[in-house]
């Protein structure tokens, strides 16, 4: 049988990376078809490639990064448990009537370490993401969560969430079913939580709807990866009624990992590979593994009242600010 790889999907600052790749490709062919030997010149052109992408990786703007997060070939929560996790099992239903597919979760093992792990899923295509609704949960996603963290604290198991959505959905239906008071409940109830919590940003980390899974001893967070109030192009429309101005949004919320690490939001950067997560996604997923069985280590070795007590004060620090006089 017959296979074809997938094309790469581009991102418009990639453009010189895939003219740069085409040329080579040209360059190859040409000399297989003469016999000639271009080996060096194409090793020249390879290692260029690689300076020019690194350059722009490190360089991206706060939009450009938003860009990056919302990557369609971006890895997922479900991709990172299957690459992370020696077993694992979902777990469905929030014991109120449904099962939402846009917070999914369940048990398994941390390199032999009983863990519950729960995330925000969002679609590979548009059928997917429609079933997924675009990563955005309804309530009965928020109490699924709060129903596998209520178990993982009941058998003294540590709790990982991976935050990549978009925000809480926003519709009527979601609203009737009270999408605040959902997201609200978690937040005061993950305080109360005796086991340790690693909650990670792996993708587009938007508003309460992050926030539903987001309280946690540590904060980690993906280079390329965003944390926001609010999306650029709310914050735009709301500000200058022109969600053109998104771009000059994303400077102004400050959303990026560093900056949110400069604020004191995130405790820890997980660098990716140059080109994204998607670039080469078992080598994110090893970075994640790692930094989570070393941050799982020292939250072990606390008592349940000192990690409570650690967890209070981290938040209490959030959104200190000095008062500059003119």
């Amino acid at each position: 049988m017959a296979t074809t790889e997938r094309k790469p999907l581009l991102l418009d600052f990639e453009k010189p990376l895939a003219e740069l790749a085409t040329r080579i490709d040209q360059i190859r062919q040409l000399a297989e078809e003469n016999g000639v030997d271009v080996s060096g010149q194409i090793r020249q052109l390879e290692a260029r490639a690689m300076q020019l992408r690194e350059e722009i990786f490190s360089s991206l703007s706060p939009s450009q990064r938003l860009q990056v997060a919302r990557h369609p070939r971006r890895p997922s929560t479900l991709d990172y448990i299957q690459a992370i996790s020696d077993e694992w099992m979902e777990l469905h239903g929030d014991r109120c009537g449904g099962d939402d597919p846009a917070l999914v979760g369940g048990v398994g093992r941390l390199c032999g370490q009983p863990v519950v792990m729960l995330g925000h899923q969002k679609g590979r295509d548009t059928k997917d993401n429609i079933a997924r609704n675009f990563g955005m949960p309804y309530p009965g996603g928020y109490r699924k969560a709060m129903r596998l963290m209520e178990h993982a604290n009941k058998f003294s198991m540590p709790i990982l969430t991976f935050i990549d959505t978009p925000g809480a959905w926003s519709g009527v239906e979601a609203e009737h079913q009270g999408q605040g008071e959902a997201i609200a409940y978690n937040l005061r109830e993950m305080f109360c939580l005796d086991v340790p919590i690693i909650c990670t940003v792996i993708g587009e980390g938007g508003s309460g709807g992050a926030l539903g899974i987001g309280v946690g001893d540590r904060l980690l967070m993906f280079e390329h990866s965003v944390y926001t109030v609010a999306t650029p192009e709310a914050c735009a429309a709301i500000l200058w009624k022109d969600a053109a101005k998104a771009p000059q949004a994303a400077v102004a919320l400050k959303i990026i990992s560093h900056d949110l690490k400069k604020l004191g939001i995130i405790d820890q950067i997980l660098p990716e590979p140059t080109g994204g997560a998607h670039s080469d996604p078992l080598k994110a997923a090893t970075t994640l593994k790692q930094v989570l069985l070393e941050n799982l280590d020292e939250l072990n070795r606390l008592t349940a009242p000192e990690r409570r007590q650690l967890r209070y004060e981290k938040f209490r620090k959030i959104g200190v600010f000095t008062e500059v006089a003119h």
